[in-house]
């Protein structure tokens, strides 16, 4: 029996829109989007539902939990399949997506008996402690390239914890990044009222961030729109989890096994259309290996097959619309006026952006016809493309690791792990992994970005209890205490 029923998907009030298949143009549903009104209403819903859902045994909120991620497994081929065409993701990463999808409920239900608070001494004659209480509504706002995890991974946990939640996906990913789990939480018997899903535009977003009843706001997205959203918050006193976009760097040592590292290093790049925020954005090699890296990594992205991924076994798809097409594009040829060499890649068809290699990304690069810096290297592409330049020496790969203003993540590869945790520790970044790319999240583990990157907020794990909830002090005296006057 289906999971999703379309008729759900037209109850708001803002303009009708469509769920549109990125490889084909096809449209795969209509539906309705949400206006600043719908959020009022949601918010003020979701304030009463929340107080009731905070009182439930915290086995009854971890029961529901399960059961969304079991069911999030029992509809794998029917959510698969949109998060294929609605997001343009090969069926592998859709796969990746629904397993950790479910293990985000699977963790978000064991949040809901973890200790709640600590004893702490006192000078005084009373029992002093801490607990911790659900922030009441959160407010989510989630993007477009992993749609499905990157909703629940706060979604999950919010409810888990005991609070009420109003999430607003990328309207280009409506069904598979927000209807999905309006559909699993009801069908797991979450009760009415605690989750909200509202697709729309900016101004959708900014009326969530202003609504007095939300009271803690969990953002993923570009470093722009970050901005926008961390001043709006800090307008109205509410605190807000950016995790922000990247630039990350993948370090390839001179000791590095090239035979090993090149599967790491394309994945690294063009895994998801680069669409990723932890995407490897700037290869620094070694001088040693450098025109053997290139070579062979040129050579990988030239063997990856690019189509429709709902149709054939592709490793990549579409990109998500025309607009991030010109974009990458536009990136691409401003480099190559810069002096930089394609060394693959470099064209597309359709939406369909080749895998390219950018060789001598020097930001300094200048060349017949140069025009200035090398905008692929320096900024976040949002693509398949992997900028590759060389550094002689570790002094000189630090600072070319931290010339960035983002902090996400840092990859290194090296047959000694010794000395890449110590060329790590000075090159600061909330992720690091080390003989691995960039590309890695699991529920478990604190997930968050520095400086560019985000606030360092984290969601995963034991993180989550800091995201969503807040800590009251509380003192307990046997007789009122007696004062001065």
């Amino acid at each position: 029996m289906a999971l999703l029923d379309p008729k759900d998907w037209l109850s708001l009030h803002g303009d009708p829109a469509e769920a549109v298949e990125p490889a084909t143009g096809e449209v795969l549903a209509t539906l309705t989007l949400a206006a600043p009104t719908d959020v009022a209403d949601a918010a003020a819903t979701a304030a009463a539902a929340q107080r009731d859902w905070a009182r439930r045994p915290y086995p009854e909120r971890a029961a529901v939990l399960r059961r969304a991620g079991d069911l999030l497994q029992q509809h794998a081929a029917e959510i698969g399949e949109w998060i294929v065409r609605e997001a343009g993701s090969v069926r592998g990463k859709a796969d990746f997506e629904l397993r950790t999808a479910a293990e985000e409920c699977y963790e978000a239900a064991a949040l809901a008996h973890r200790p709640l608070g600590q004893v702490l001494p006192s000078a005084a004659p009373r029992l002093s402690y801490t607990t911790r209480v659900p922030a009441g509504v959160v407010g989510v706002i989630a993007p477009f390239n992993v749609p499905l995890i990157l909703a629940v991974r706060s979604v999950a946990p919010a409810l888990a914890l005991g609070n009420a939640v109003v999430l607003k996906p990328d309207p280009r990913t409506a069904v598979c990044g927000g209807h999905v789990l309006a559909a699993v939480f009801a069908e797991a018997g979450l009760p009415a009222g605690l989750l909200h899903v509202l697709p729309g535009g900016a101004d959708v977003g900014r009326t969530l961030v202003a609504d007095p009843r939300v009271r803690v706001i969990s953002f993923t997205g570009s470093t722009a729109a970050g901005r926008s959203v961390g001043a709006l918050a800090a307008q109205h006193l509410k605190r807000a989890h950016l995790e922000l976009g990247g630039n990350s760097a993948f370090l390839v040592l001179e000791d590095a096994d090239l035979d090993a590292a090149m599967s790491t290093a394309a994945w690294a790049s063009f895994f998801h259309q680069g669409q990723v925020c932890m995407t490897a954005g700037r290869h620094l090699v070694h001088a040693s290996r450098y025109e053997e890296y290139v070579a062979r990594l040129a050579a990988k992205a030239d063997a990856l097959t690019v189509g429709d991924p709902f149709r054939a076994q592709v490793h990549l798809g579409p990109v998500i619309d025309r607009g991030q097409l010109g974009r990458i594009d536009a990136l691409v040829r401003e480099s190559a006026a810069a002096g930089v060499r394609i060394a693959a890649g470099g064209t597309h068809h359709e939406l369909f952006y080749r895998p390219t290699v950018l060789a001598d990304a020097d930001p300094d690069a200048t060349g017949p016809g140069s025009v200035g810096a090398s905008p692929a290297y320096c900024e976040e592409v949002f693509g398949p493309v992997a900028p590759v330049r060389a550094f002689r020496t570790l002094d000189e790969a630090v600072a070319l690791a931290n010339e960035s203003s983002y902090g996400l993540a840092l990859g290194v590869v090296t047959r000694d792990a010794a000395r890449a945790l110590e060329l790590a520790d000075r090159i600061p970044t909330g992720l690091l992994h080390i003989n691995d790319q960039t590309v890695n999240d699991e529920p478990v583990a604190a997930f968050g970005g520095l400086a560019d990157s985000g606030t360092g907020s984290r969601f995963g794990g034991e993180a989550n209890l800091d995201a969503f909830t807040e800590t009251r002090w509380t003192t307990v005296r046997a007789t009122p205490a007696a004062y001065p006057f």
